[in-house]
């Protein structure tokens, strides 16, 4: 699990620990090497972490990593930082796995940020991640992905319309929402994510 000085790691610790996981923090590109799969947990500003990853030597090494498709699952912000670029922080690129960028919530009467429990609707062949019949998971986030090919889409929620809250390229996996804060339908997908991105 990388560590680059920002937000509480521990919930996200103890999620994967639960689906079976051993965890060892990374906080330099000595231990990054030494992983066998990455997870980039996140809470914060888009340009505050990727400062956080470049301080550490982190962000170079993870985004060989990533593109590299070594597996890796990204949580929140960690999703987020998987596209281009993100509108809270023009001039910061992002890791560059899906085009586009991540902007803020539009829509008369929204509450930003996006606080609570929303259904996720899974999409394609998404079914094998979702094992639990609960979908609702516990979204924290101002911020969304515009779009994404419709090829790596594994799931999505609405709110002021239908946007992109978990995606699939090869080994690498994100979602938008906190499965470590919503009980037994997130440890369950986080079990069922890694053991899906380990065996490729």
């Amino acid at each position: 699990m990388i560590d680059y000085g920002r937000g509480n790691l521990r919930s996200v610790e103890r999620a994967l620990e639960k689906a079976g996981a051993k965890v060892r923090r990374v906080e330099d590109p000595v231990g990054l090497k030494k992983a066998e799969l990455v997870v980039l947990p996140g809470v914060g500003s888009f340009g505050d972490a990727v400062d956080g990853l470049k301080q550490r030597k982190l962000w170079e090494p993870l985004r060989d990593w990533v593109r590299s498709d070594q597996p890796f699952l990204g949580i929140c912000l960690g999703f987020q930082l998987l596209w281009e670029e993100g509108e809270e922080a023009p001039g910061a690129k992002g890791l560059g796995i899906f085009p586009g960028r991540v902007s803020k919530f539009q829509g008369h009467g929204l509450k930003i940020p996006l606080i609570g429990w929303c259904e996720v609707r899974p999409k394609g062949d998404a079914e094998e991640f979702f094992q639990e019949a609960d979908r609702f998971f516990y979204h924290v986030h101002s911020y969304r992905p515009e779009s994404v090919p419709s090829e790596f889409l594994l799931c999505e929620t609405e709110y002021g319309g239908w946007y992109p809250s978990g995606v699939r390229k090869g080994r690498v996996v994100g979602f938008q929402f906190h499965p470590e804060k919503s009980q037994q339908a997130g440890i369950s997908l986080i079990q069922s994510a890694l053991n899906i991105i380990r065996g490729g």
